[in-house]
């Protein structure tokens, strides 16, 4: 079985990577089973700047690989934000549900044809602190102007997802699964380097996988 430390300590992000990841042949670890888990400031302005500085720091802290993800809502009439800013925006301190009114607050008056949004996942993969790979998904749909549902998190309840008919929040674990971002990109992960048969994944320095 090859091992992975998934670099979150959010226990939805790690449920869903295991998941997908699980079925793979893969063993996956939670930040819990480093002895060092100090926190790694997300200090990058995309997406995979922020994946792989949290790559590369924890997989200088475990002789296993090391997939870090960072992902968020862009709304395109708020010029791509919260983007990396979506576990901040609105204060450091609101909960999800208090996010997603900020957001809907901010998208009050805005047409149902403006309302064009996409959440996006960039998992960086790492290994003795340089990055070895990085994959992308994308899940497009539109902000609410309520929520719906109580499954999920975070934005989960306003944004909607045509393809399902559904807002995420409507979804169940594994429906959200099979067309969520981070489903998209954990699934990109396992179709490029899924049927390596060694320890840990071998790659490429620096390929990187987006469709």
């Amino acid at each position: 079985m090859r091992v992975i430390v998934v670099a979150t300590g959010n226990a939805g992000k790690v449920r869903e990577c295991a998941a997908v990841l699980a079925p793979a042949g893969f063993t996956v670890l939670g930040l819990e089973t480093l002895a060092d888990r100090t926190h790694v400031e997300e200090t990058g302005s995309t997406f995979e700047a922020n994946a792989r500085l949290k790559a590369e720091d924890y997989s200088l802290r475990t002789p296993h690989a090391v997939l870090a993800d960072d992902s968020g809502l862009e709304v395109d009439a708020l010029g791509g934000g919260p983007g990396v800013m979506s576990a901040r925006y609105g204060g450091p301190n609101l909960t999800d549900p208090e996010r997603c009114t900020a957001v809907l607050a901010a998208l009050a008056g805005t047409p149902d044809d403006k309302r064009g949004a996409r959440f996006r996942c960039v998992l960086a993969l790492a290994q003795a602190g340089r990055t070895l790979a990085t994959f992308v998904g994308l899940a497009e749909g539109t902000i609410l102007r309520a929520p719906r549902g109580a499954n999920g998190f975070g934005y989960d309840p306003i944004f909607f997802h045509p393809p399902s008919g559904r807002a995420f929040g409507e979804l169940t674990r594994e429906e959200k699964e099979l067309v969520s971002h981070r489903g998209l990109a954990l699934r990109r992960f396992v179709d490029e380097k899924g049927d390596t048969p060694s320890s840990v994944p071998t790659f490429e320095t620096g390929s990187s996988v987006t469709r």
